[in-house]
């Protein structure tokens, strides 16, 4: 590796890390209640190792940052993260620019876990002493993954297994929507419940939520970035890969496994948030060309810092009421999506 193009590695990196940096500031300061924007900068400073900083900030104004502000904000790291990460290494395992985390039926499963746990067992969960909603919702997404996979390995073939994958995610994907629309239709009186869970939420986020899904997002990050370079392989082709002594079949296993896991965990707490997977591999791809050595961890920390970002809108367009955080994504994906579809140069 060159001089410059490790100047490169280096300024891209730092680049992302103060992107990241930026937005869990700007997240914290922004807020309903609390102290003036300008001290919460100061006060996290002065809650640093070695650092005093006269902020001006109360004890309950610090509670209010750090219990309310902060936990919505790591969770909103964390989510983003993970999803952007999850987008470029099934973009990578599939050859497919347009593929995001939600491919094999991750969102629908955890949306339908989600109405089973508000709809039919709200009353056996309801003496649970953890949130129903985001266990049921975890497994189902798990298990609605693991039937994608088998149904798209039981019916495929040598050298079919993404496309296979791919379809057999759509059927999945619509079956468990005709089940999900089923038990609304059946319960009408939690529409309004399901549908705030699916739009996606960090409102209610606390530092059990971080805690929960840290580990899963840890395992998950760190699987796939070991695998980036078996990413970079797999660009060239399946027979090519395996010509390389690559096992092509365990690999994909491996990486699915990992993304999906982690996306799971993500979805299970946050809600459907759509698109997070799908711009931020190619936003970074439009600025830096790199490949996944460099993407998948880029992805780690853009995702967050984009998703902590997207979050400031909807507290304040209809303060103080809260737009969920899947309509503003929405509202920025929808449009990046079609301008993909135009173009339709950028490779995976």
């Amino acid at each position: 590796m060159g001089r410059t193009t490790r100047l490169g590695v280096i300024a891209s990196y730092s680049i992302a890390a103060g992107a990241l940096i930026g937005a869990i500031v700007v997240g914290a300061m922004i807020g309903p209640a609390g102290p003036s924007w300008w001290r919460v900068p100061l006060a996290l400073l002065d809650h640093l190792p070695l650092v005093h900083v006269d902020a001006g900030v109360s004890d309950a104004e610090w509670a209010i940052i750090w219990q309310i502000r902060m936990p919505r904000v790591v969770l909103g790291g964390l989510v983003g993260g993970m999803l952007a990460v999850a987008g470029s290494s099934y973009q990578g395992v599939f050859r497919n620019p347009l593929v995001d985390p939600y491919l094999l039926g991750a969102a629908s499963g955890a949306g339908l876990g989600a109405t089973i746990a508000l709809t039919v067992a709200r009353g056996a969960t309801e003496s649970w002493t953890f949130d129903p909603v985001v266990a049921v919702a975890f497994v189902v997404s798990v298990v609605t993954v693991l039937l994608t996979y088998l149904v798209g390995g039981a019916f495929g073939g040598r050298g079919q297994s993404s496309a296979t994958l791919v379809l057999a995610g759509v059927a999945v994907v619509t079956f468990t929507t005709a089940i999900q629309t089923f038990l609304l239709q059946r319960n009408v009186d939690r529409v309004q419940e399901v549908y705030s869970w699916i739009l996606g939420r960090l409102s209610t986020a606390t530092w059990a939520d971080v805690r929960l899904v840290t580990p899963y997002v840890a395992v998950s990050v760190l699987v796939l970035v070991l695998h980036r370079r078996h990413l970079d392989v797999m660009r060239v082709g399946d027979d090519e890969a395996e010509t390389l002594g690559m096992n092509v079949r365990r690999t994909r296993l491996i990486i699915v496994v990992a993304a999906t896991l982690g996306t799971a965990a993500v979805v299970s707490v946050s809600g459907l948030i759509g698109f997070v997977g799908l711009i931020i591999p190619h936003m970074i791809r439009l600025a830096t060309g790199v490949g996944y050595r460099r993407l998948i961890p880029l992805s780690l920390l853009v995702g967050g810092a984009f998703l902590i970002l997207a979050d400031v809108p909807g507290r304040v367009l209809t303060s103080p009421a809260e737009t969920p955080i899947g309509v503003v994504t929405a509202f920025l994906g929808a449009p990046f999506f079609i301008l993909l579809l135009r173009l339709r140069k950028i490779g995976p």
